[in-house]
């Protein structure tokens, strides 16, 4: 695979994002903040509601493939309890959870959500290792974060005998989770932009296991082979992606993002 222009202005960098709290960003996208530029293709099914029903999605995605969805569910009391200053306002001195963002995680630190927001999230470089980056994802205290989870409405295509667990997770942009599996399940954008890259469960990807998603993107991504190339697509706030169960994934915050994921299980 040649490398592409719109490949080599992924490698540049966009600042000045404004602050204004009313610019959709929920005063997560700060003037120091910088934005990764390149979406990547989208060579995933992305379906409306209208376009398909609870039984075609079990015959044609629950179990083969994954599928972005549009317009499920209305969760905009829950995006604005997500917004910087509210959040802070109620979690701010709550201690959270962070993994290192390899793919064994063998690394947890416990920080107020005050001063991981403070200190902590930050843009990442590309040549930074996984185990340098504590990422806040998932590890949430139920209890603790109920009455936020109390107000997320998940996408309704529950699979039968699963139950579904939430995980939670702020990010900065060039952060993400390098190649790793495990059951199904759906993640949706509430601020920001993420990028997801899936390969079925019978062909793995080939990446260093402390090496960032960041990183396989800029040095190994452009120059897979066609038969190596990922299913791919950059989600947007309210848009939701559905992944089967055992399937390889990995994640690239394209923005400062706030993200939730419902595990089936």
């Amino acid at each position: 695979m040649e490398l592409k222009a719109a490949q080599v202005v992924f490698l540049c960098f966009l600042c000045g994002l404004k602050a204004d709290p009313e610019d959709g960003g929920g005063g997560w996208s700060l003037p120091s903040d910088f934005s990764l530029q390149d979406e990547g293709v989208c060579n995933i099914d992305v379906l409306d509601r209208s376009q398909i029903s609870y039984q075609e999605f079990i015959q044609r995605y629950a179990y083969s493939r994954p599928v972005v969805l549009r317009g499920f569910t209305d969760n905009t009391k829950f995006r604005l309890l997500c917004s910087k200053s509210t959040l802070l306002e109620e979690f701010g001195s709550r201690t959270v959870k962070l993994s290192t963002a390899n793919t064994f995680s063998y690394r947890k630190v416990d920080v107020s959500f005050q001063q991981y927001v403070d200190v902590l999230l930050r843009p990442q470089a590309a040549d930074t290792l996984g185990s340098e980056t504590l990422y806040f994802f998932g590890d949430n205290n139920f209890t603790e974060w109920q009455s936020l989870f109390d107000q997320y409405e998940s996408p309704p295509f529950v699979l039968p005998n699963t139950s579904g667990a939430f995980s939670f997770g702020i990010a900065g942009a060039g952060t993400g989770v390098p190649f790793h599996w495990h059951g199904p399940g759906y993640s949706e954008v509430v601020y920001g932009r993420k990028r997801w890259f899936l390969y079925p469960p019978d062909k793995e990807p080939h990446f260093h296991p402390n090496r960032t998603t960041l990183s396989w993107v800029t040095e190994t991504y452009p120059n897979l082979p066609e038969e190596e190339a990922p299913l791919e697509c950059t989600i947007r706030p309210g848009e939701v992606l559905y992944f089967p169960d055992r399937w390889w994934h990995a994640t690239l915050n394209l923005d400062t993002s706030v993200f939730i994921s419902t595990f089936l299980g």
